[in-house]
């Protein structure tokens, strides 16, 4: 099974992706880590990345996540997964994708922007990230409202995702 934790900028991501991946005793991918560097630096300078940009990114992802599921294991990765287009090339309409997607108001996103370190992602970029959305149809994803602390984030994720 793949665990894909989508969301904007500033969703918690990283954070509750790892949290879930201690949990279920399986590895996490950050997302993040399968940029090329020219987009990390397209980001770094306040730049939004184009559906161009993105594909190749999505497509080492996909990449990544396919040698799990060949293999039997699970796996839990972040990736902002944006839009429908981009979510297809990711698979997430295989049935051993479960797609979990983090949201909570601008405001609060931008707050943890502020506050967060050692990223390329400047707090800038939130309203290009949120214009791009195209939220998951409810039947697509497990829908999470972060705007609570991570334990009780993660509870609320394990408890949506039942045994097993």
């Amino acid at each position: 099974m793949i665990f894909i934790i989508m969301g904007v900028c500033g969703s918690g991501k990283s954070t509750l992706g790892q949290m879930l991946a201690k949990e279920l005793g399986t590895d996490f991918l950050e997302g993040d880590d399968f940029h090329s560097s020219a987009n990390q630096n397209k980001m770094a300078n306040g730049n939004s990345l184009s559906e161009g940009d993105r594909i190749p990114w999505l497509e080492d992802i996909r990449i990544a996540t396919d040698q799990y599921l060949s293999r039997g294991d699970r796996v839990v990765v972040s990736c902002s997964a944006l839009t429908k287009s981009g979510r297809q090339i990711l698979g997430v309409e295989r049935r051993k994708v479960q797609l979990i997607y983090l949201h909570a108001s601008e405001s609060i996103l931008t707050e943890r922007m502020r506050t967060r370190e050692n990223h390329f992602m400047p707090a800038s970029l939130l309203r290009s990230q949120l214009d791009t959305l195209e939220e998951p149809e409810p039947d697509e994803a497990l829908s999470i409202s972060v705007d609570q602390c991570p334990d009780h984030i993660l509870d609320q994720i394990l408890s949506r995702l039942g045994p097993g």
